[in-house]
């Protein structure tokens, strides 16, 4: 692990929390609650915890509400600053805090991001040359637009300085592995014991259940064949060529995908791209005709057809 860039423990050390409205709590409370419990555990003050926003208060998706500063102007004193995002793209165009984030990169204050967050991070600029996460529903929107980044699938990365996290419970592993940069492994685990968080994750590890318990599928071809099927949604294979690649025969490709899963290869794959085009509808500010390029549709009406098909309702209106 890296040289710890916090003080050292015998000072205080602040972390701020840029929150933006819709942010979600559990991830907020996951990210802030160990940094309390440090404090309690070591019956002293190790870390200070600050809430920034562009508004005095700012809600969360559940609806509380946290008392806020106005963004930092300066670092402050402050040893490392994370964003907390909930919503999607649109939510996010904070001209104002890309410009704080900037600042405080520049002066050397370690910048992160939660669920949302990182894409505040890539939008000010801050991500290029980094190895960085975001929650995975998220990631499509991101790579659409920024296709210079790409985000890995973990449940958080650190990368010197720059530290981003999926989200979810997933702050408690960031923030133990943070804890335990300043204060040792075994202090680190009594905080974690603190919470009942028996087993730490580590970055590396997924952020959502295995293909094959998402999909219910357990044929080893049939998990190869869906597999690609997500990674060519943009340019989709034919069935032939789909079958070459799972090393069976197009009959065979047939059979496990009707009992396996009770449907076609050719249902199955679009919707797929359909579950996908749905996300970008609902987490990116595409438009929709490019949507259904993203998606490997011929054209705007293709896609809107196919869509309405299978969720009842025009994309534009699913937009709104």
């Amino acid at each position: 692990m890296q040289a710890s860039r916090f003080p050292d423990d015998r000072s205080i050390a602040t972390i701020g929390f840029v929150l933006l409205p819709g942010f979600a709590l559990m991830s907020y409370a996951a990210a802030t609650e160990p940094f309390r419990a440090a404090n309690v555990i070591a019956g002293r003050p190790l870390f200070r915890v600050r809430n920034f926003g562009e508004t005095r208060e700012v809600a969360a998706s559940s609806g509380a509400t946290v008392v806020t500063e106005a963004l930092p102007g300066r670092g402050d004193g402050l040893a490392a600053v994370f964003v907390c995002a909930g919503g999607g793209p649109a939510d996010w165009h904070r001209p104002a805090v890309h410009q704080a984030l900037r600042r405080l990169a520049g002066e050397g204050v370690r910048i992160g991001g939660i669920s949302g967050g990182p894409y505040l991070l890539a939008a000010a600029g801050l991500l290029a040359g980094k190895r960085f996460t975001i929650h995975w529903e998220h990631a499509p929107a991101l790579k659409e637009a920024f296709p210079d980044l790409d985000p890995v699938q973990a449940r958080f990365v650190i990368d010197r300085d720059r530290l981003t996290c999926g989200g979810g419970i997933a702050p408690l592993d960031m923030m133990h592995a943070l804890i335990a940069e300043r204060m040792g492994a075994d202090f680190a685990r009594r905080v974690s014991d603190w919470f009942l968080h028996t087993e730490v994750g580590a970055g590396e590890g997924p952020q959502r259940a295995s293909l094959a318990e998402r999909h219910g599928v357990h044929h080893p071809a049939l998990i190869a064949v869906i597999e690609k099927m997500e990674a060519t949604i943009e340019a989709p294979l034919s069935r032939a060529a789909m079958a070459r690649f799972a090393g069976v025969s197009e009959r065979h490709l047939d059979r496990l995908f009707a009992v396996h899963r009770g449907t076609t290869f050719l249902a199955d794959y679009r919707r797929i791209r359909l579950d996908h085009a749905d996300k970008l509808l609902r987490q990116s500010t595409l438009s929709v005709a490019e949507i259904a390029f993203a998606t490997g549709f011929s054209s705007a009406s293709h896609f809107a057809r196919a869509y309405a098909a299978v969720f009842g309702r025009s994309p534009r209106a699913a937009r709104r």
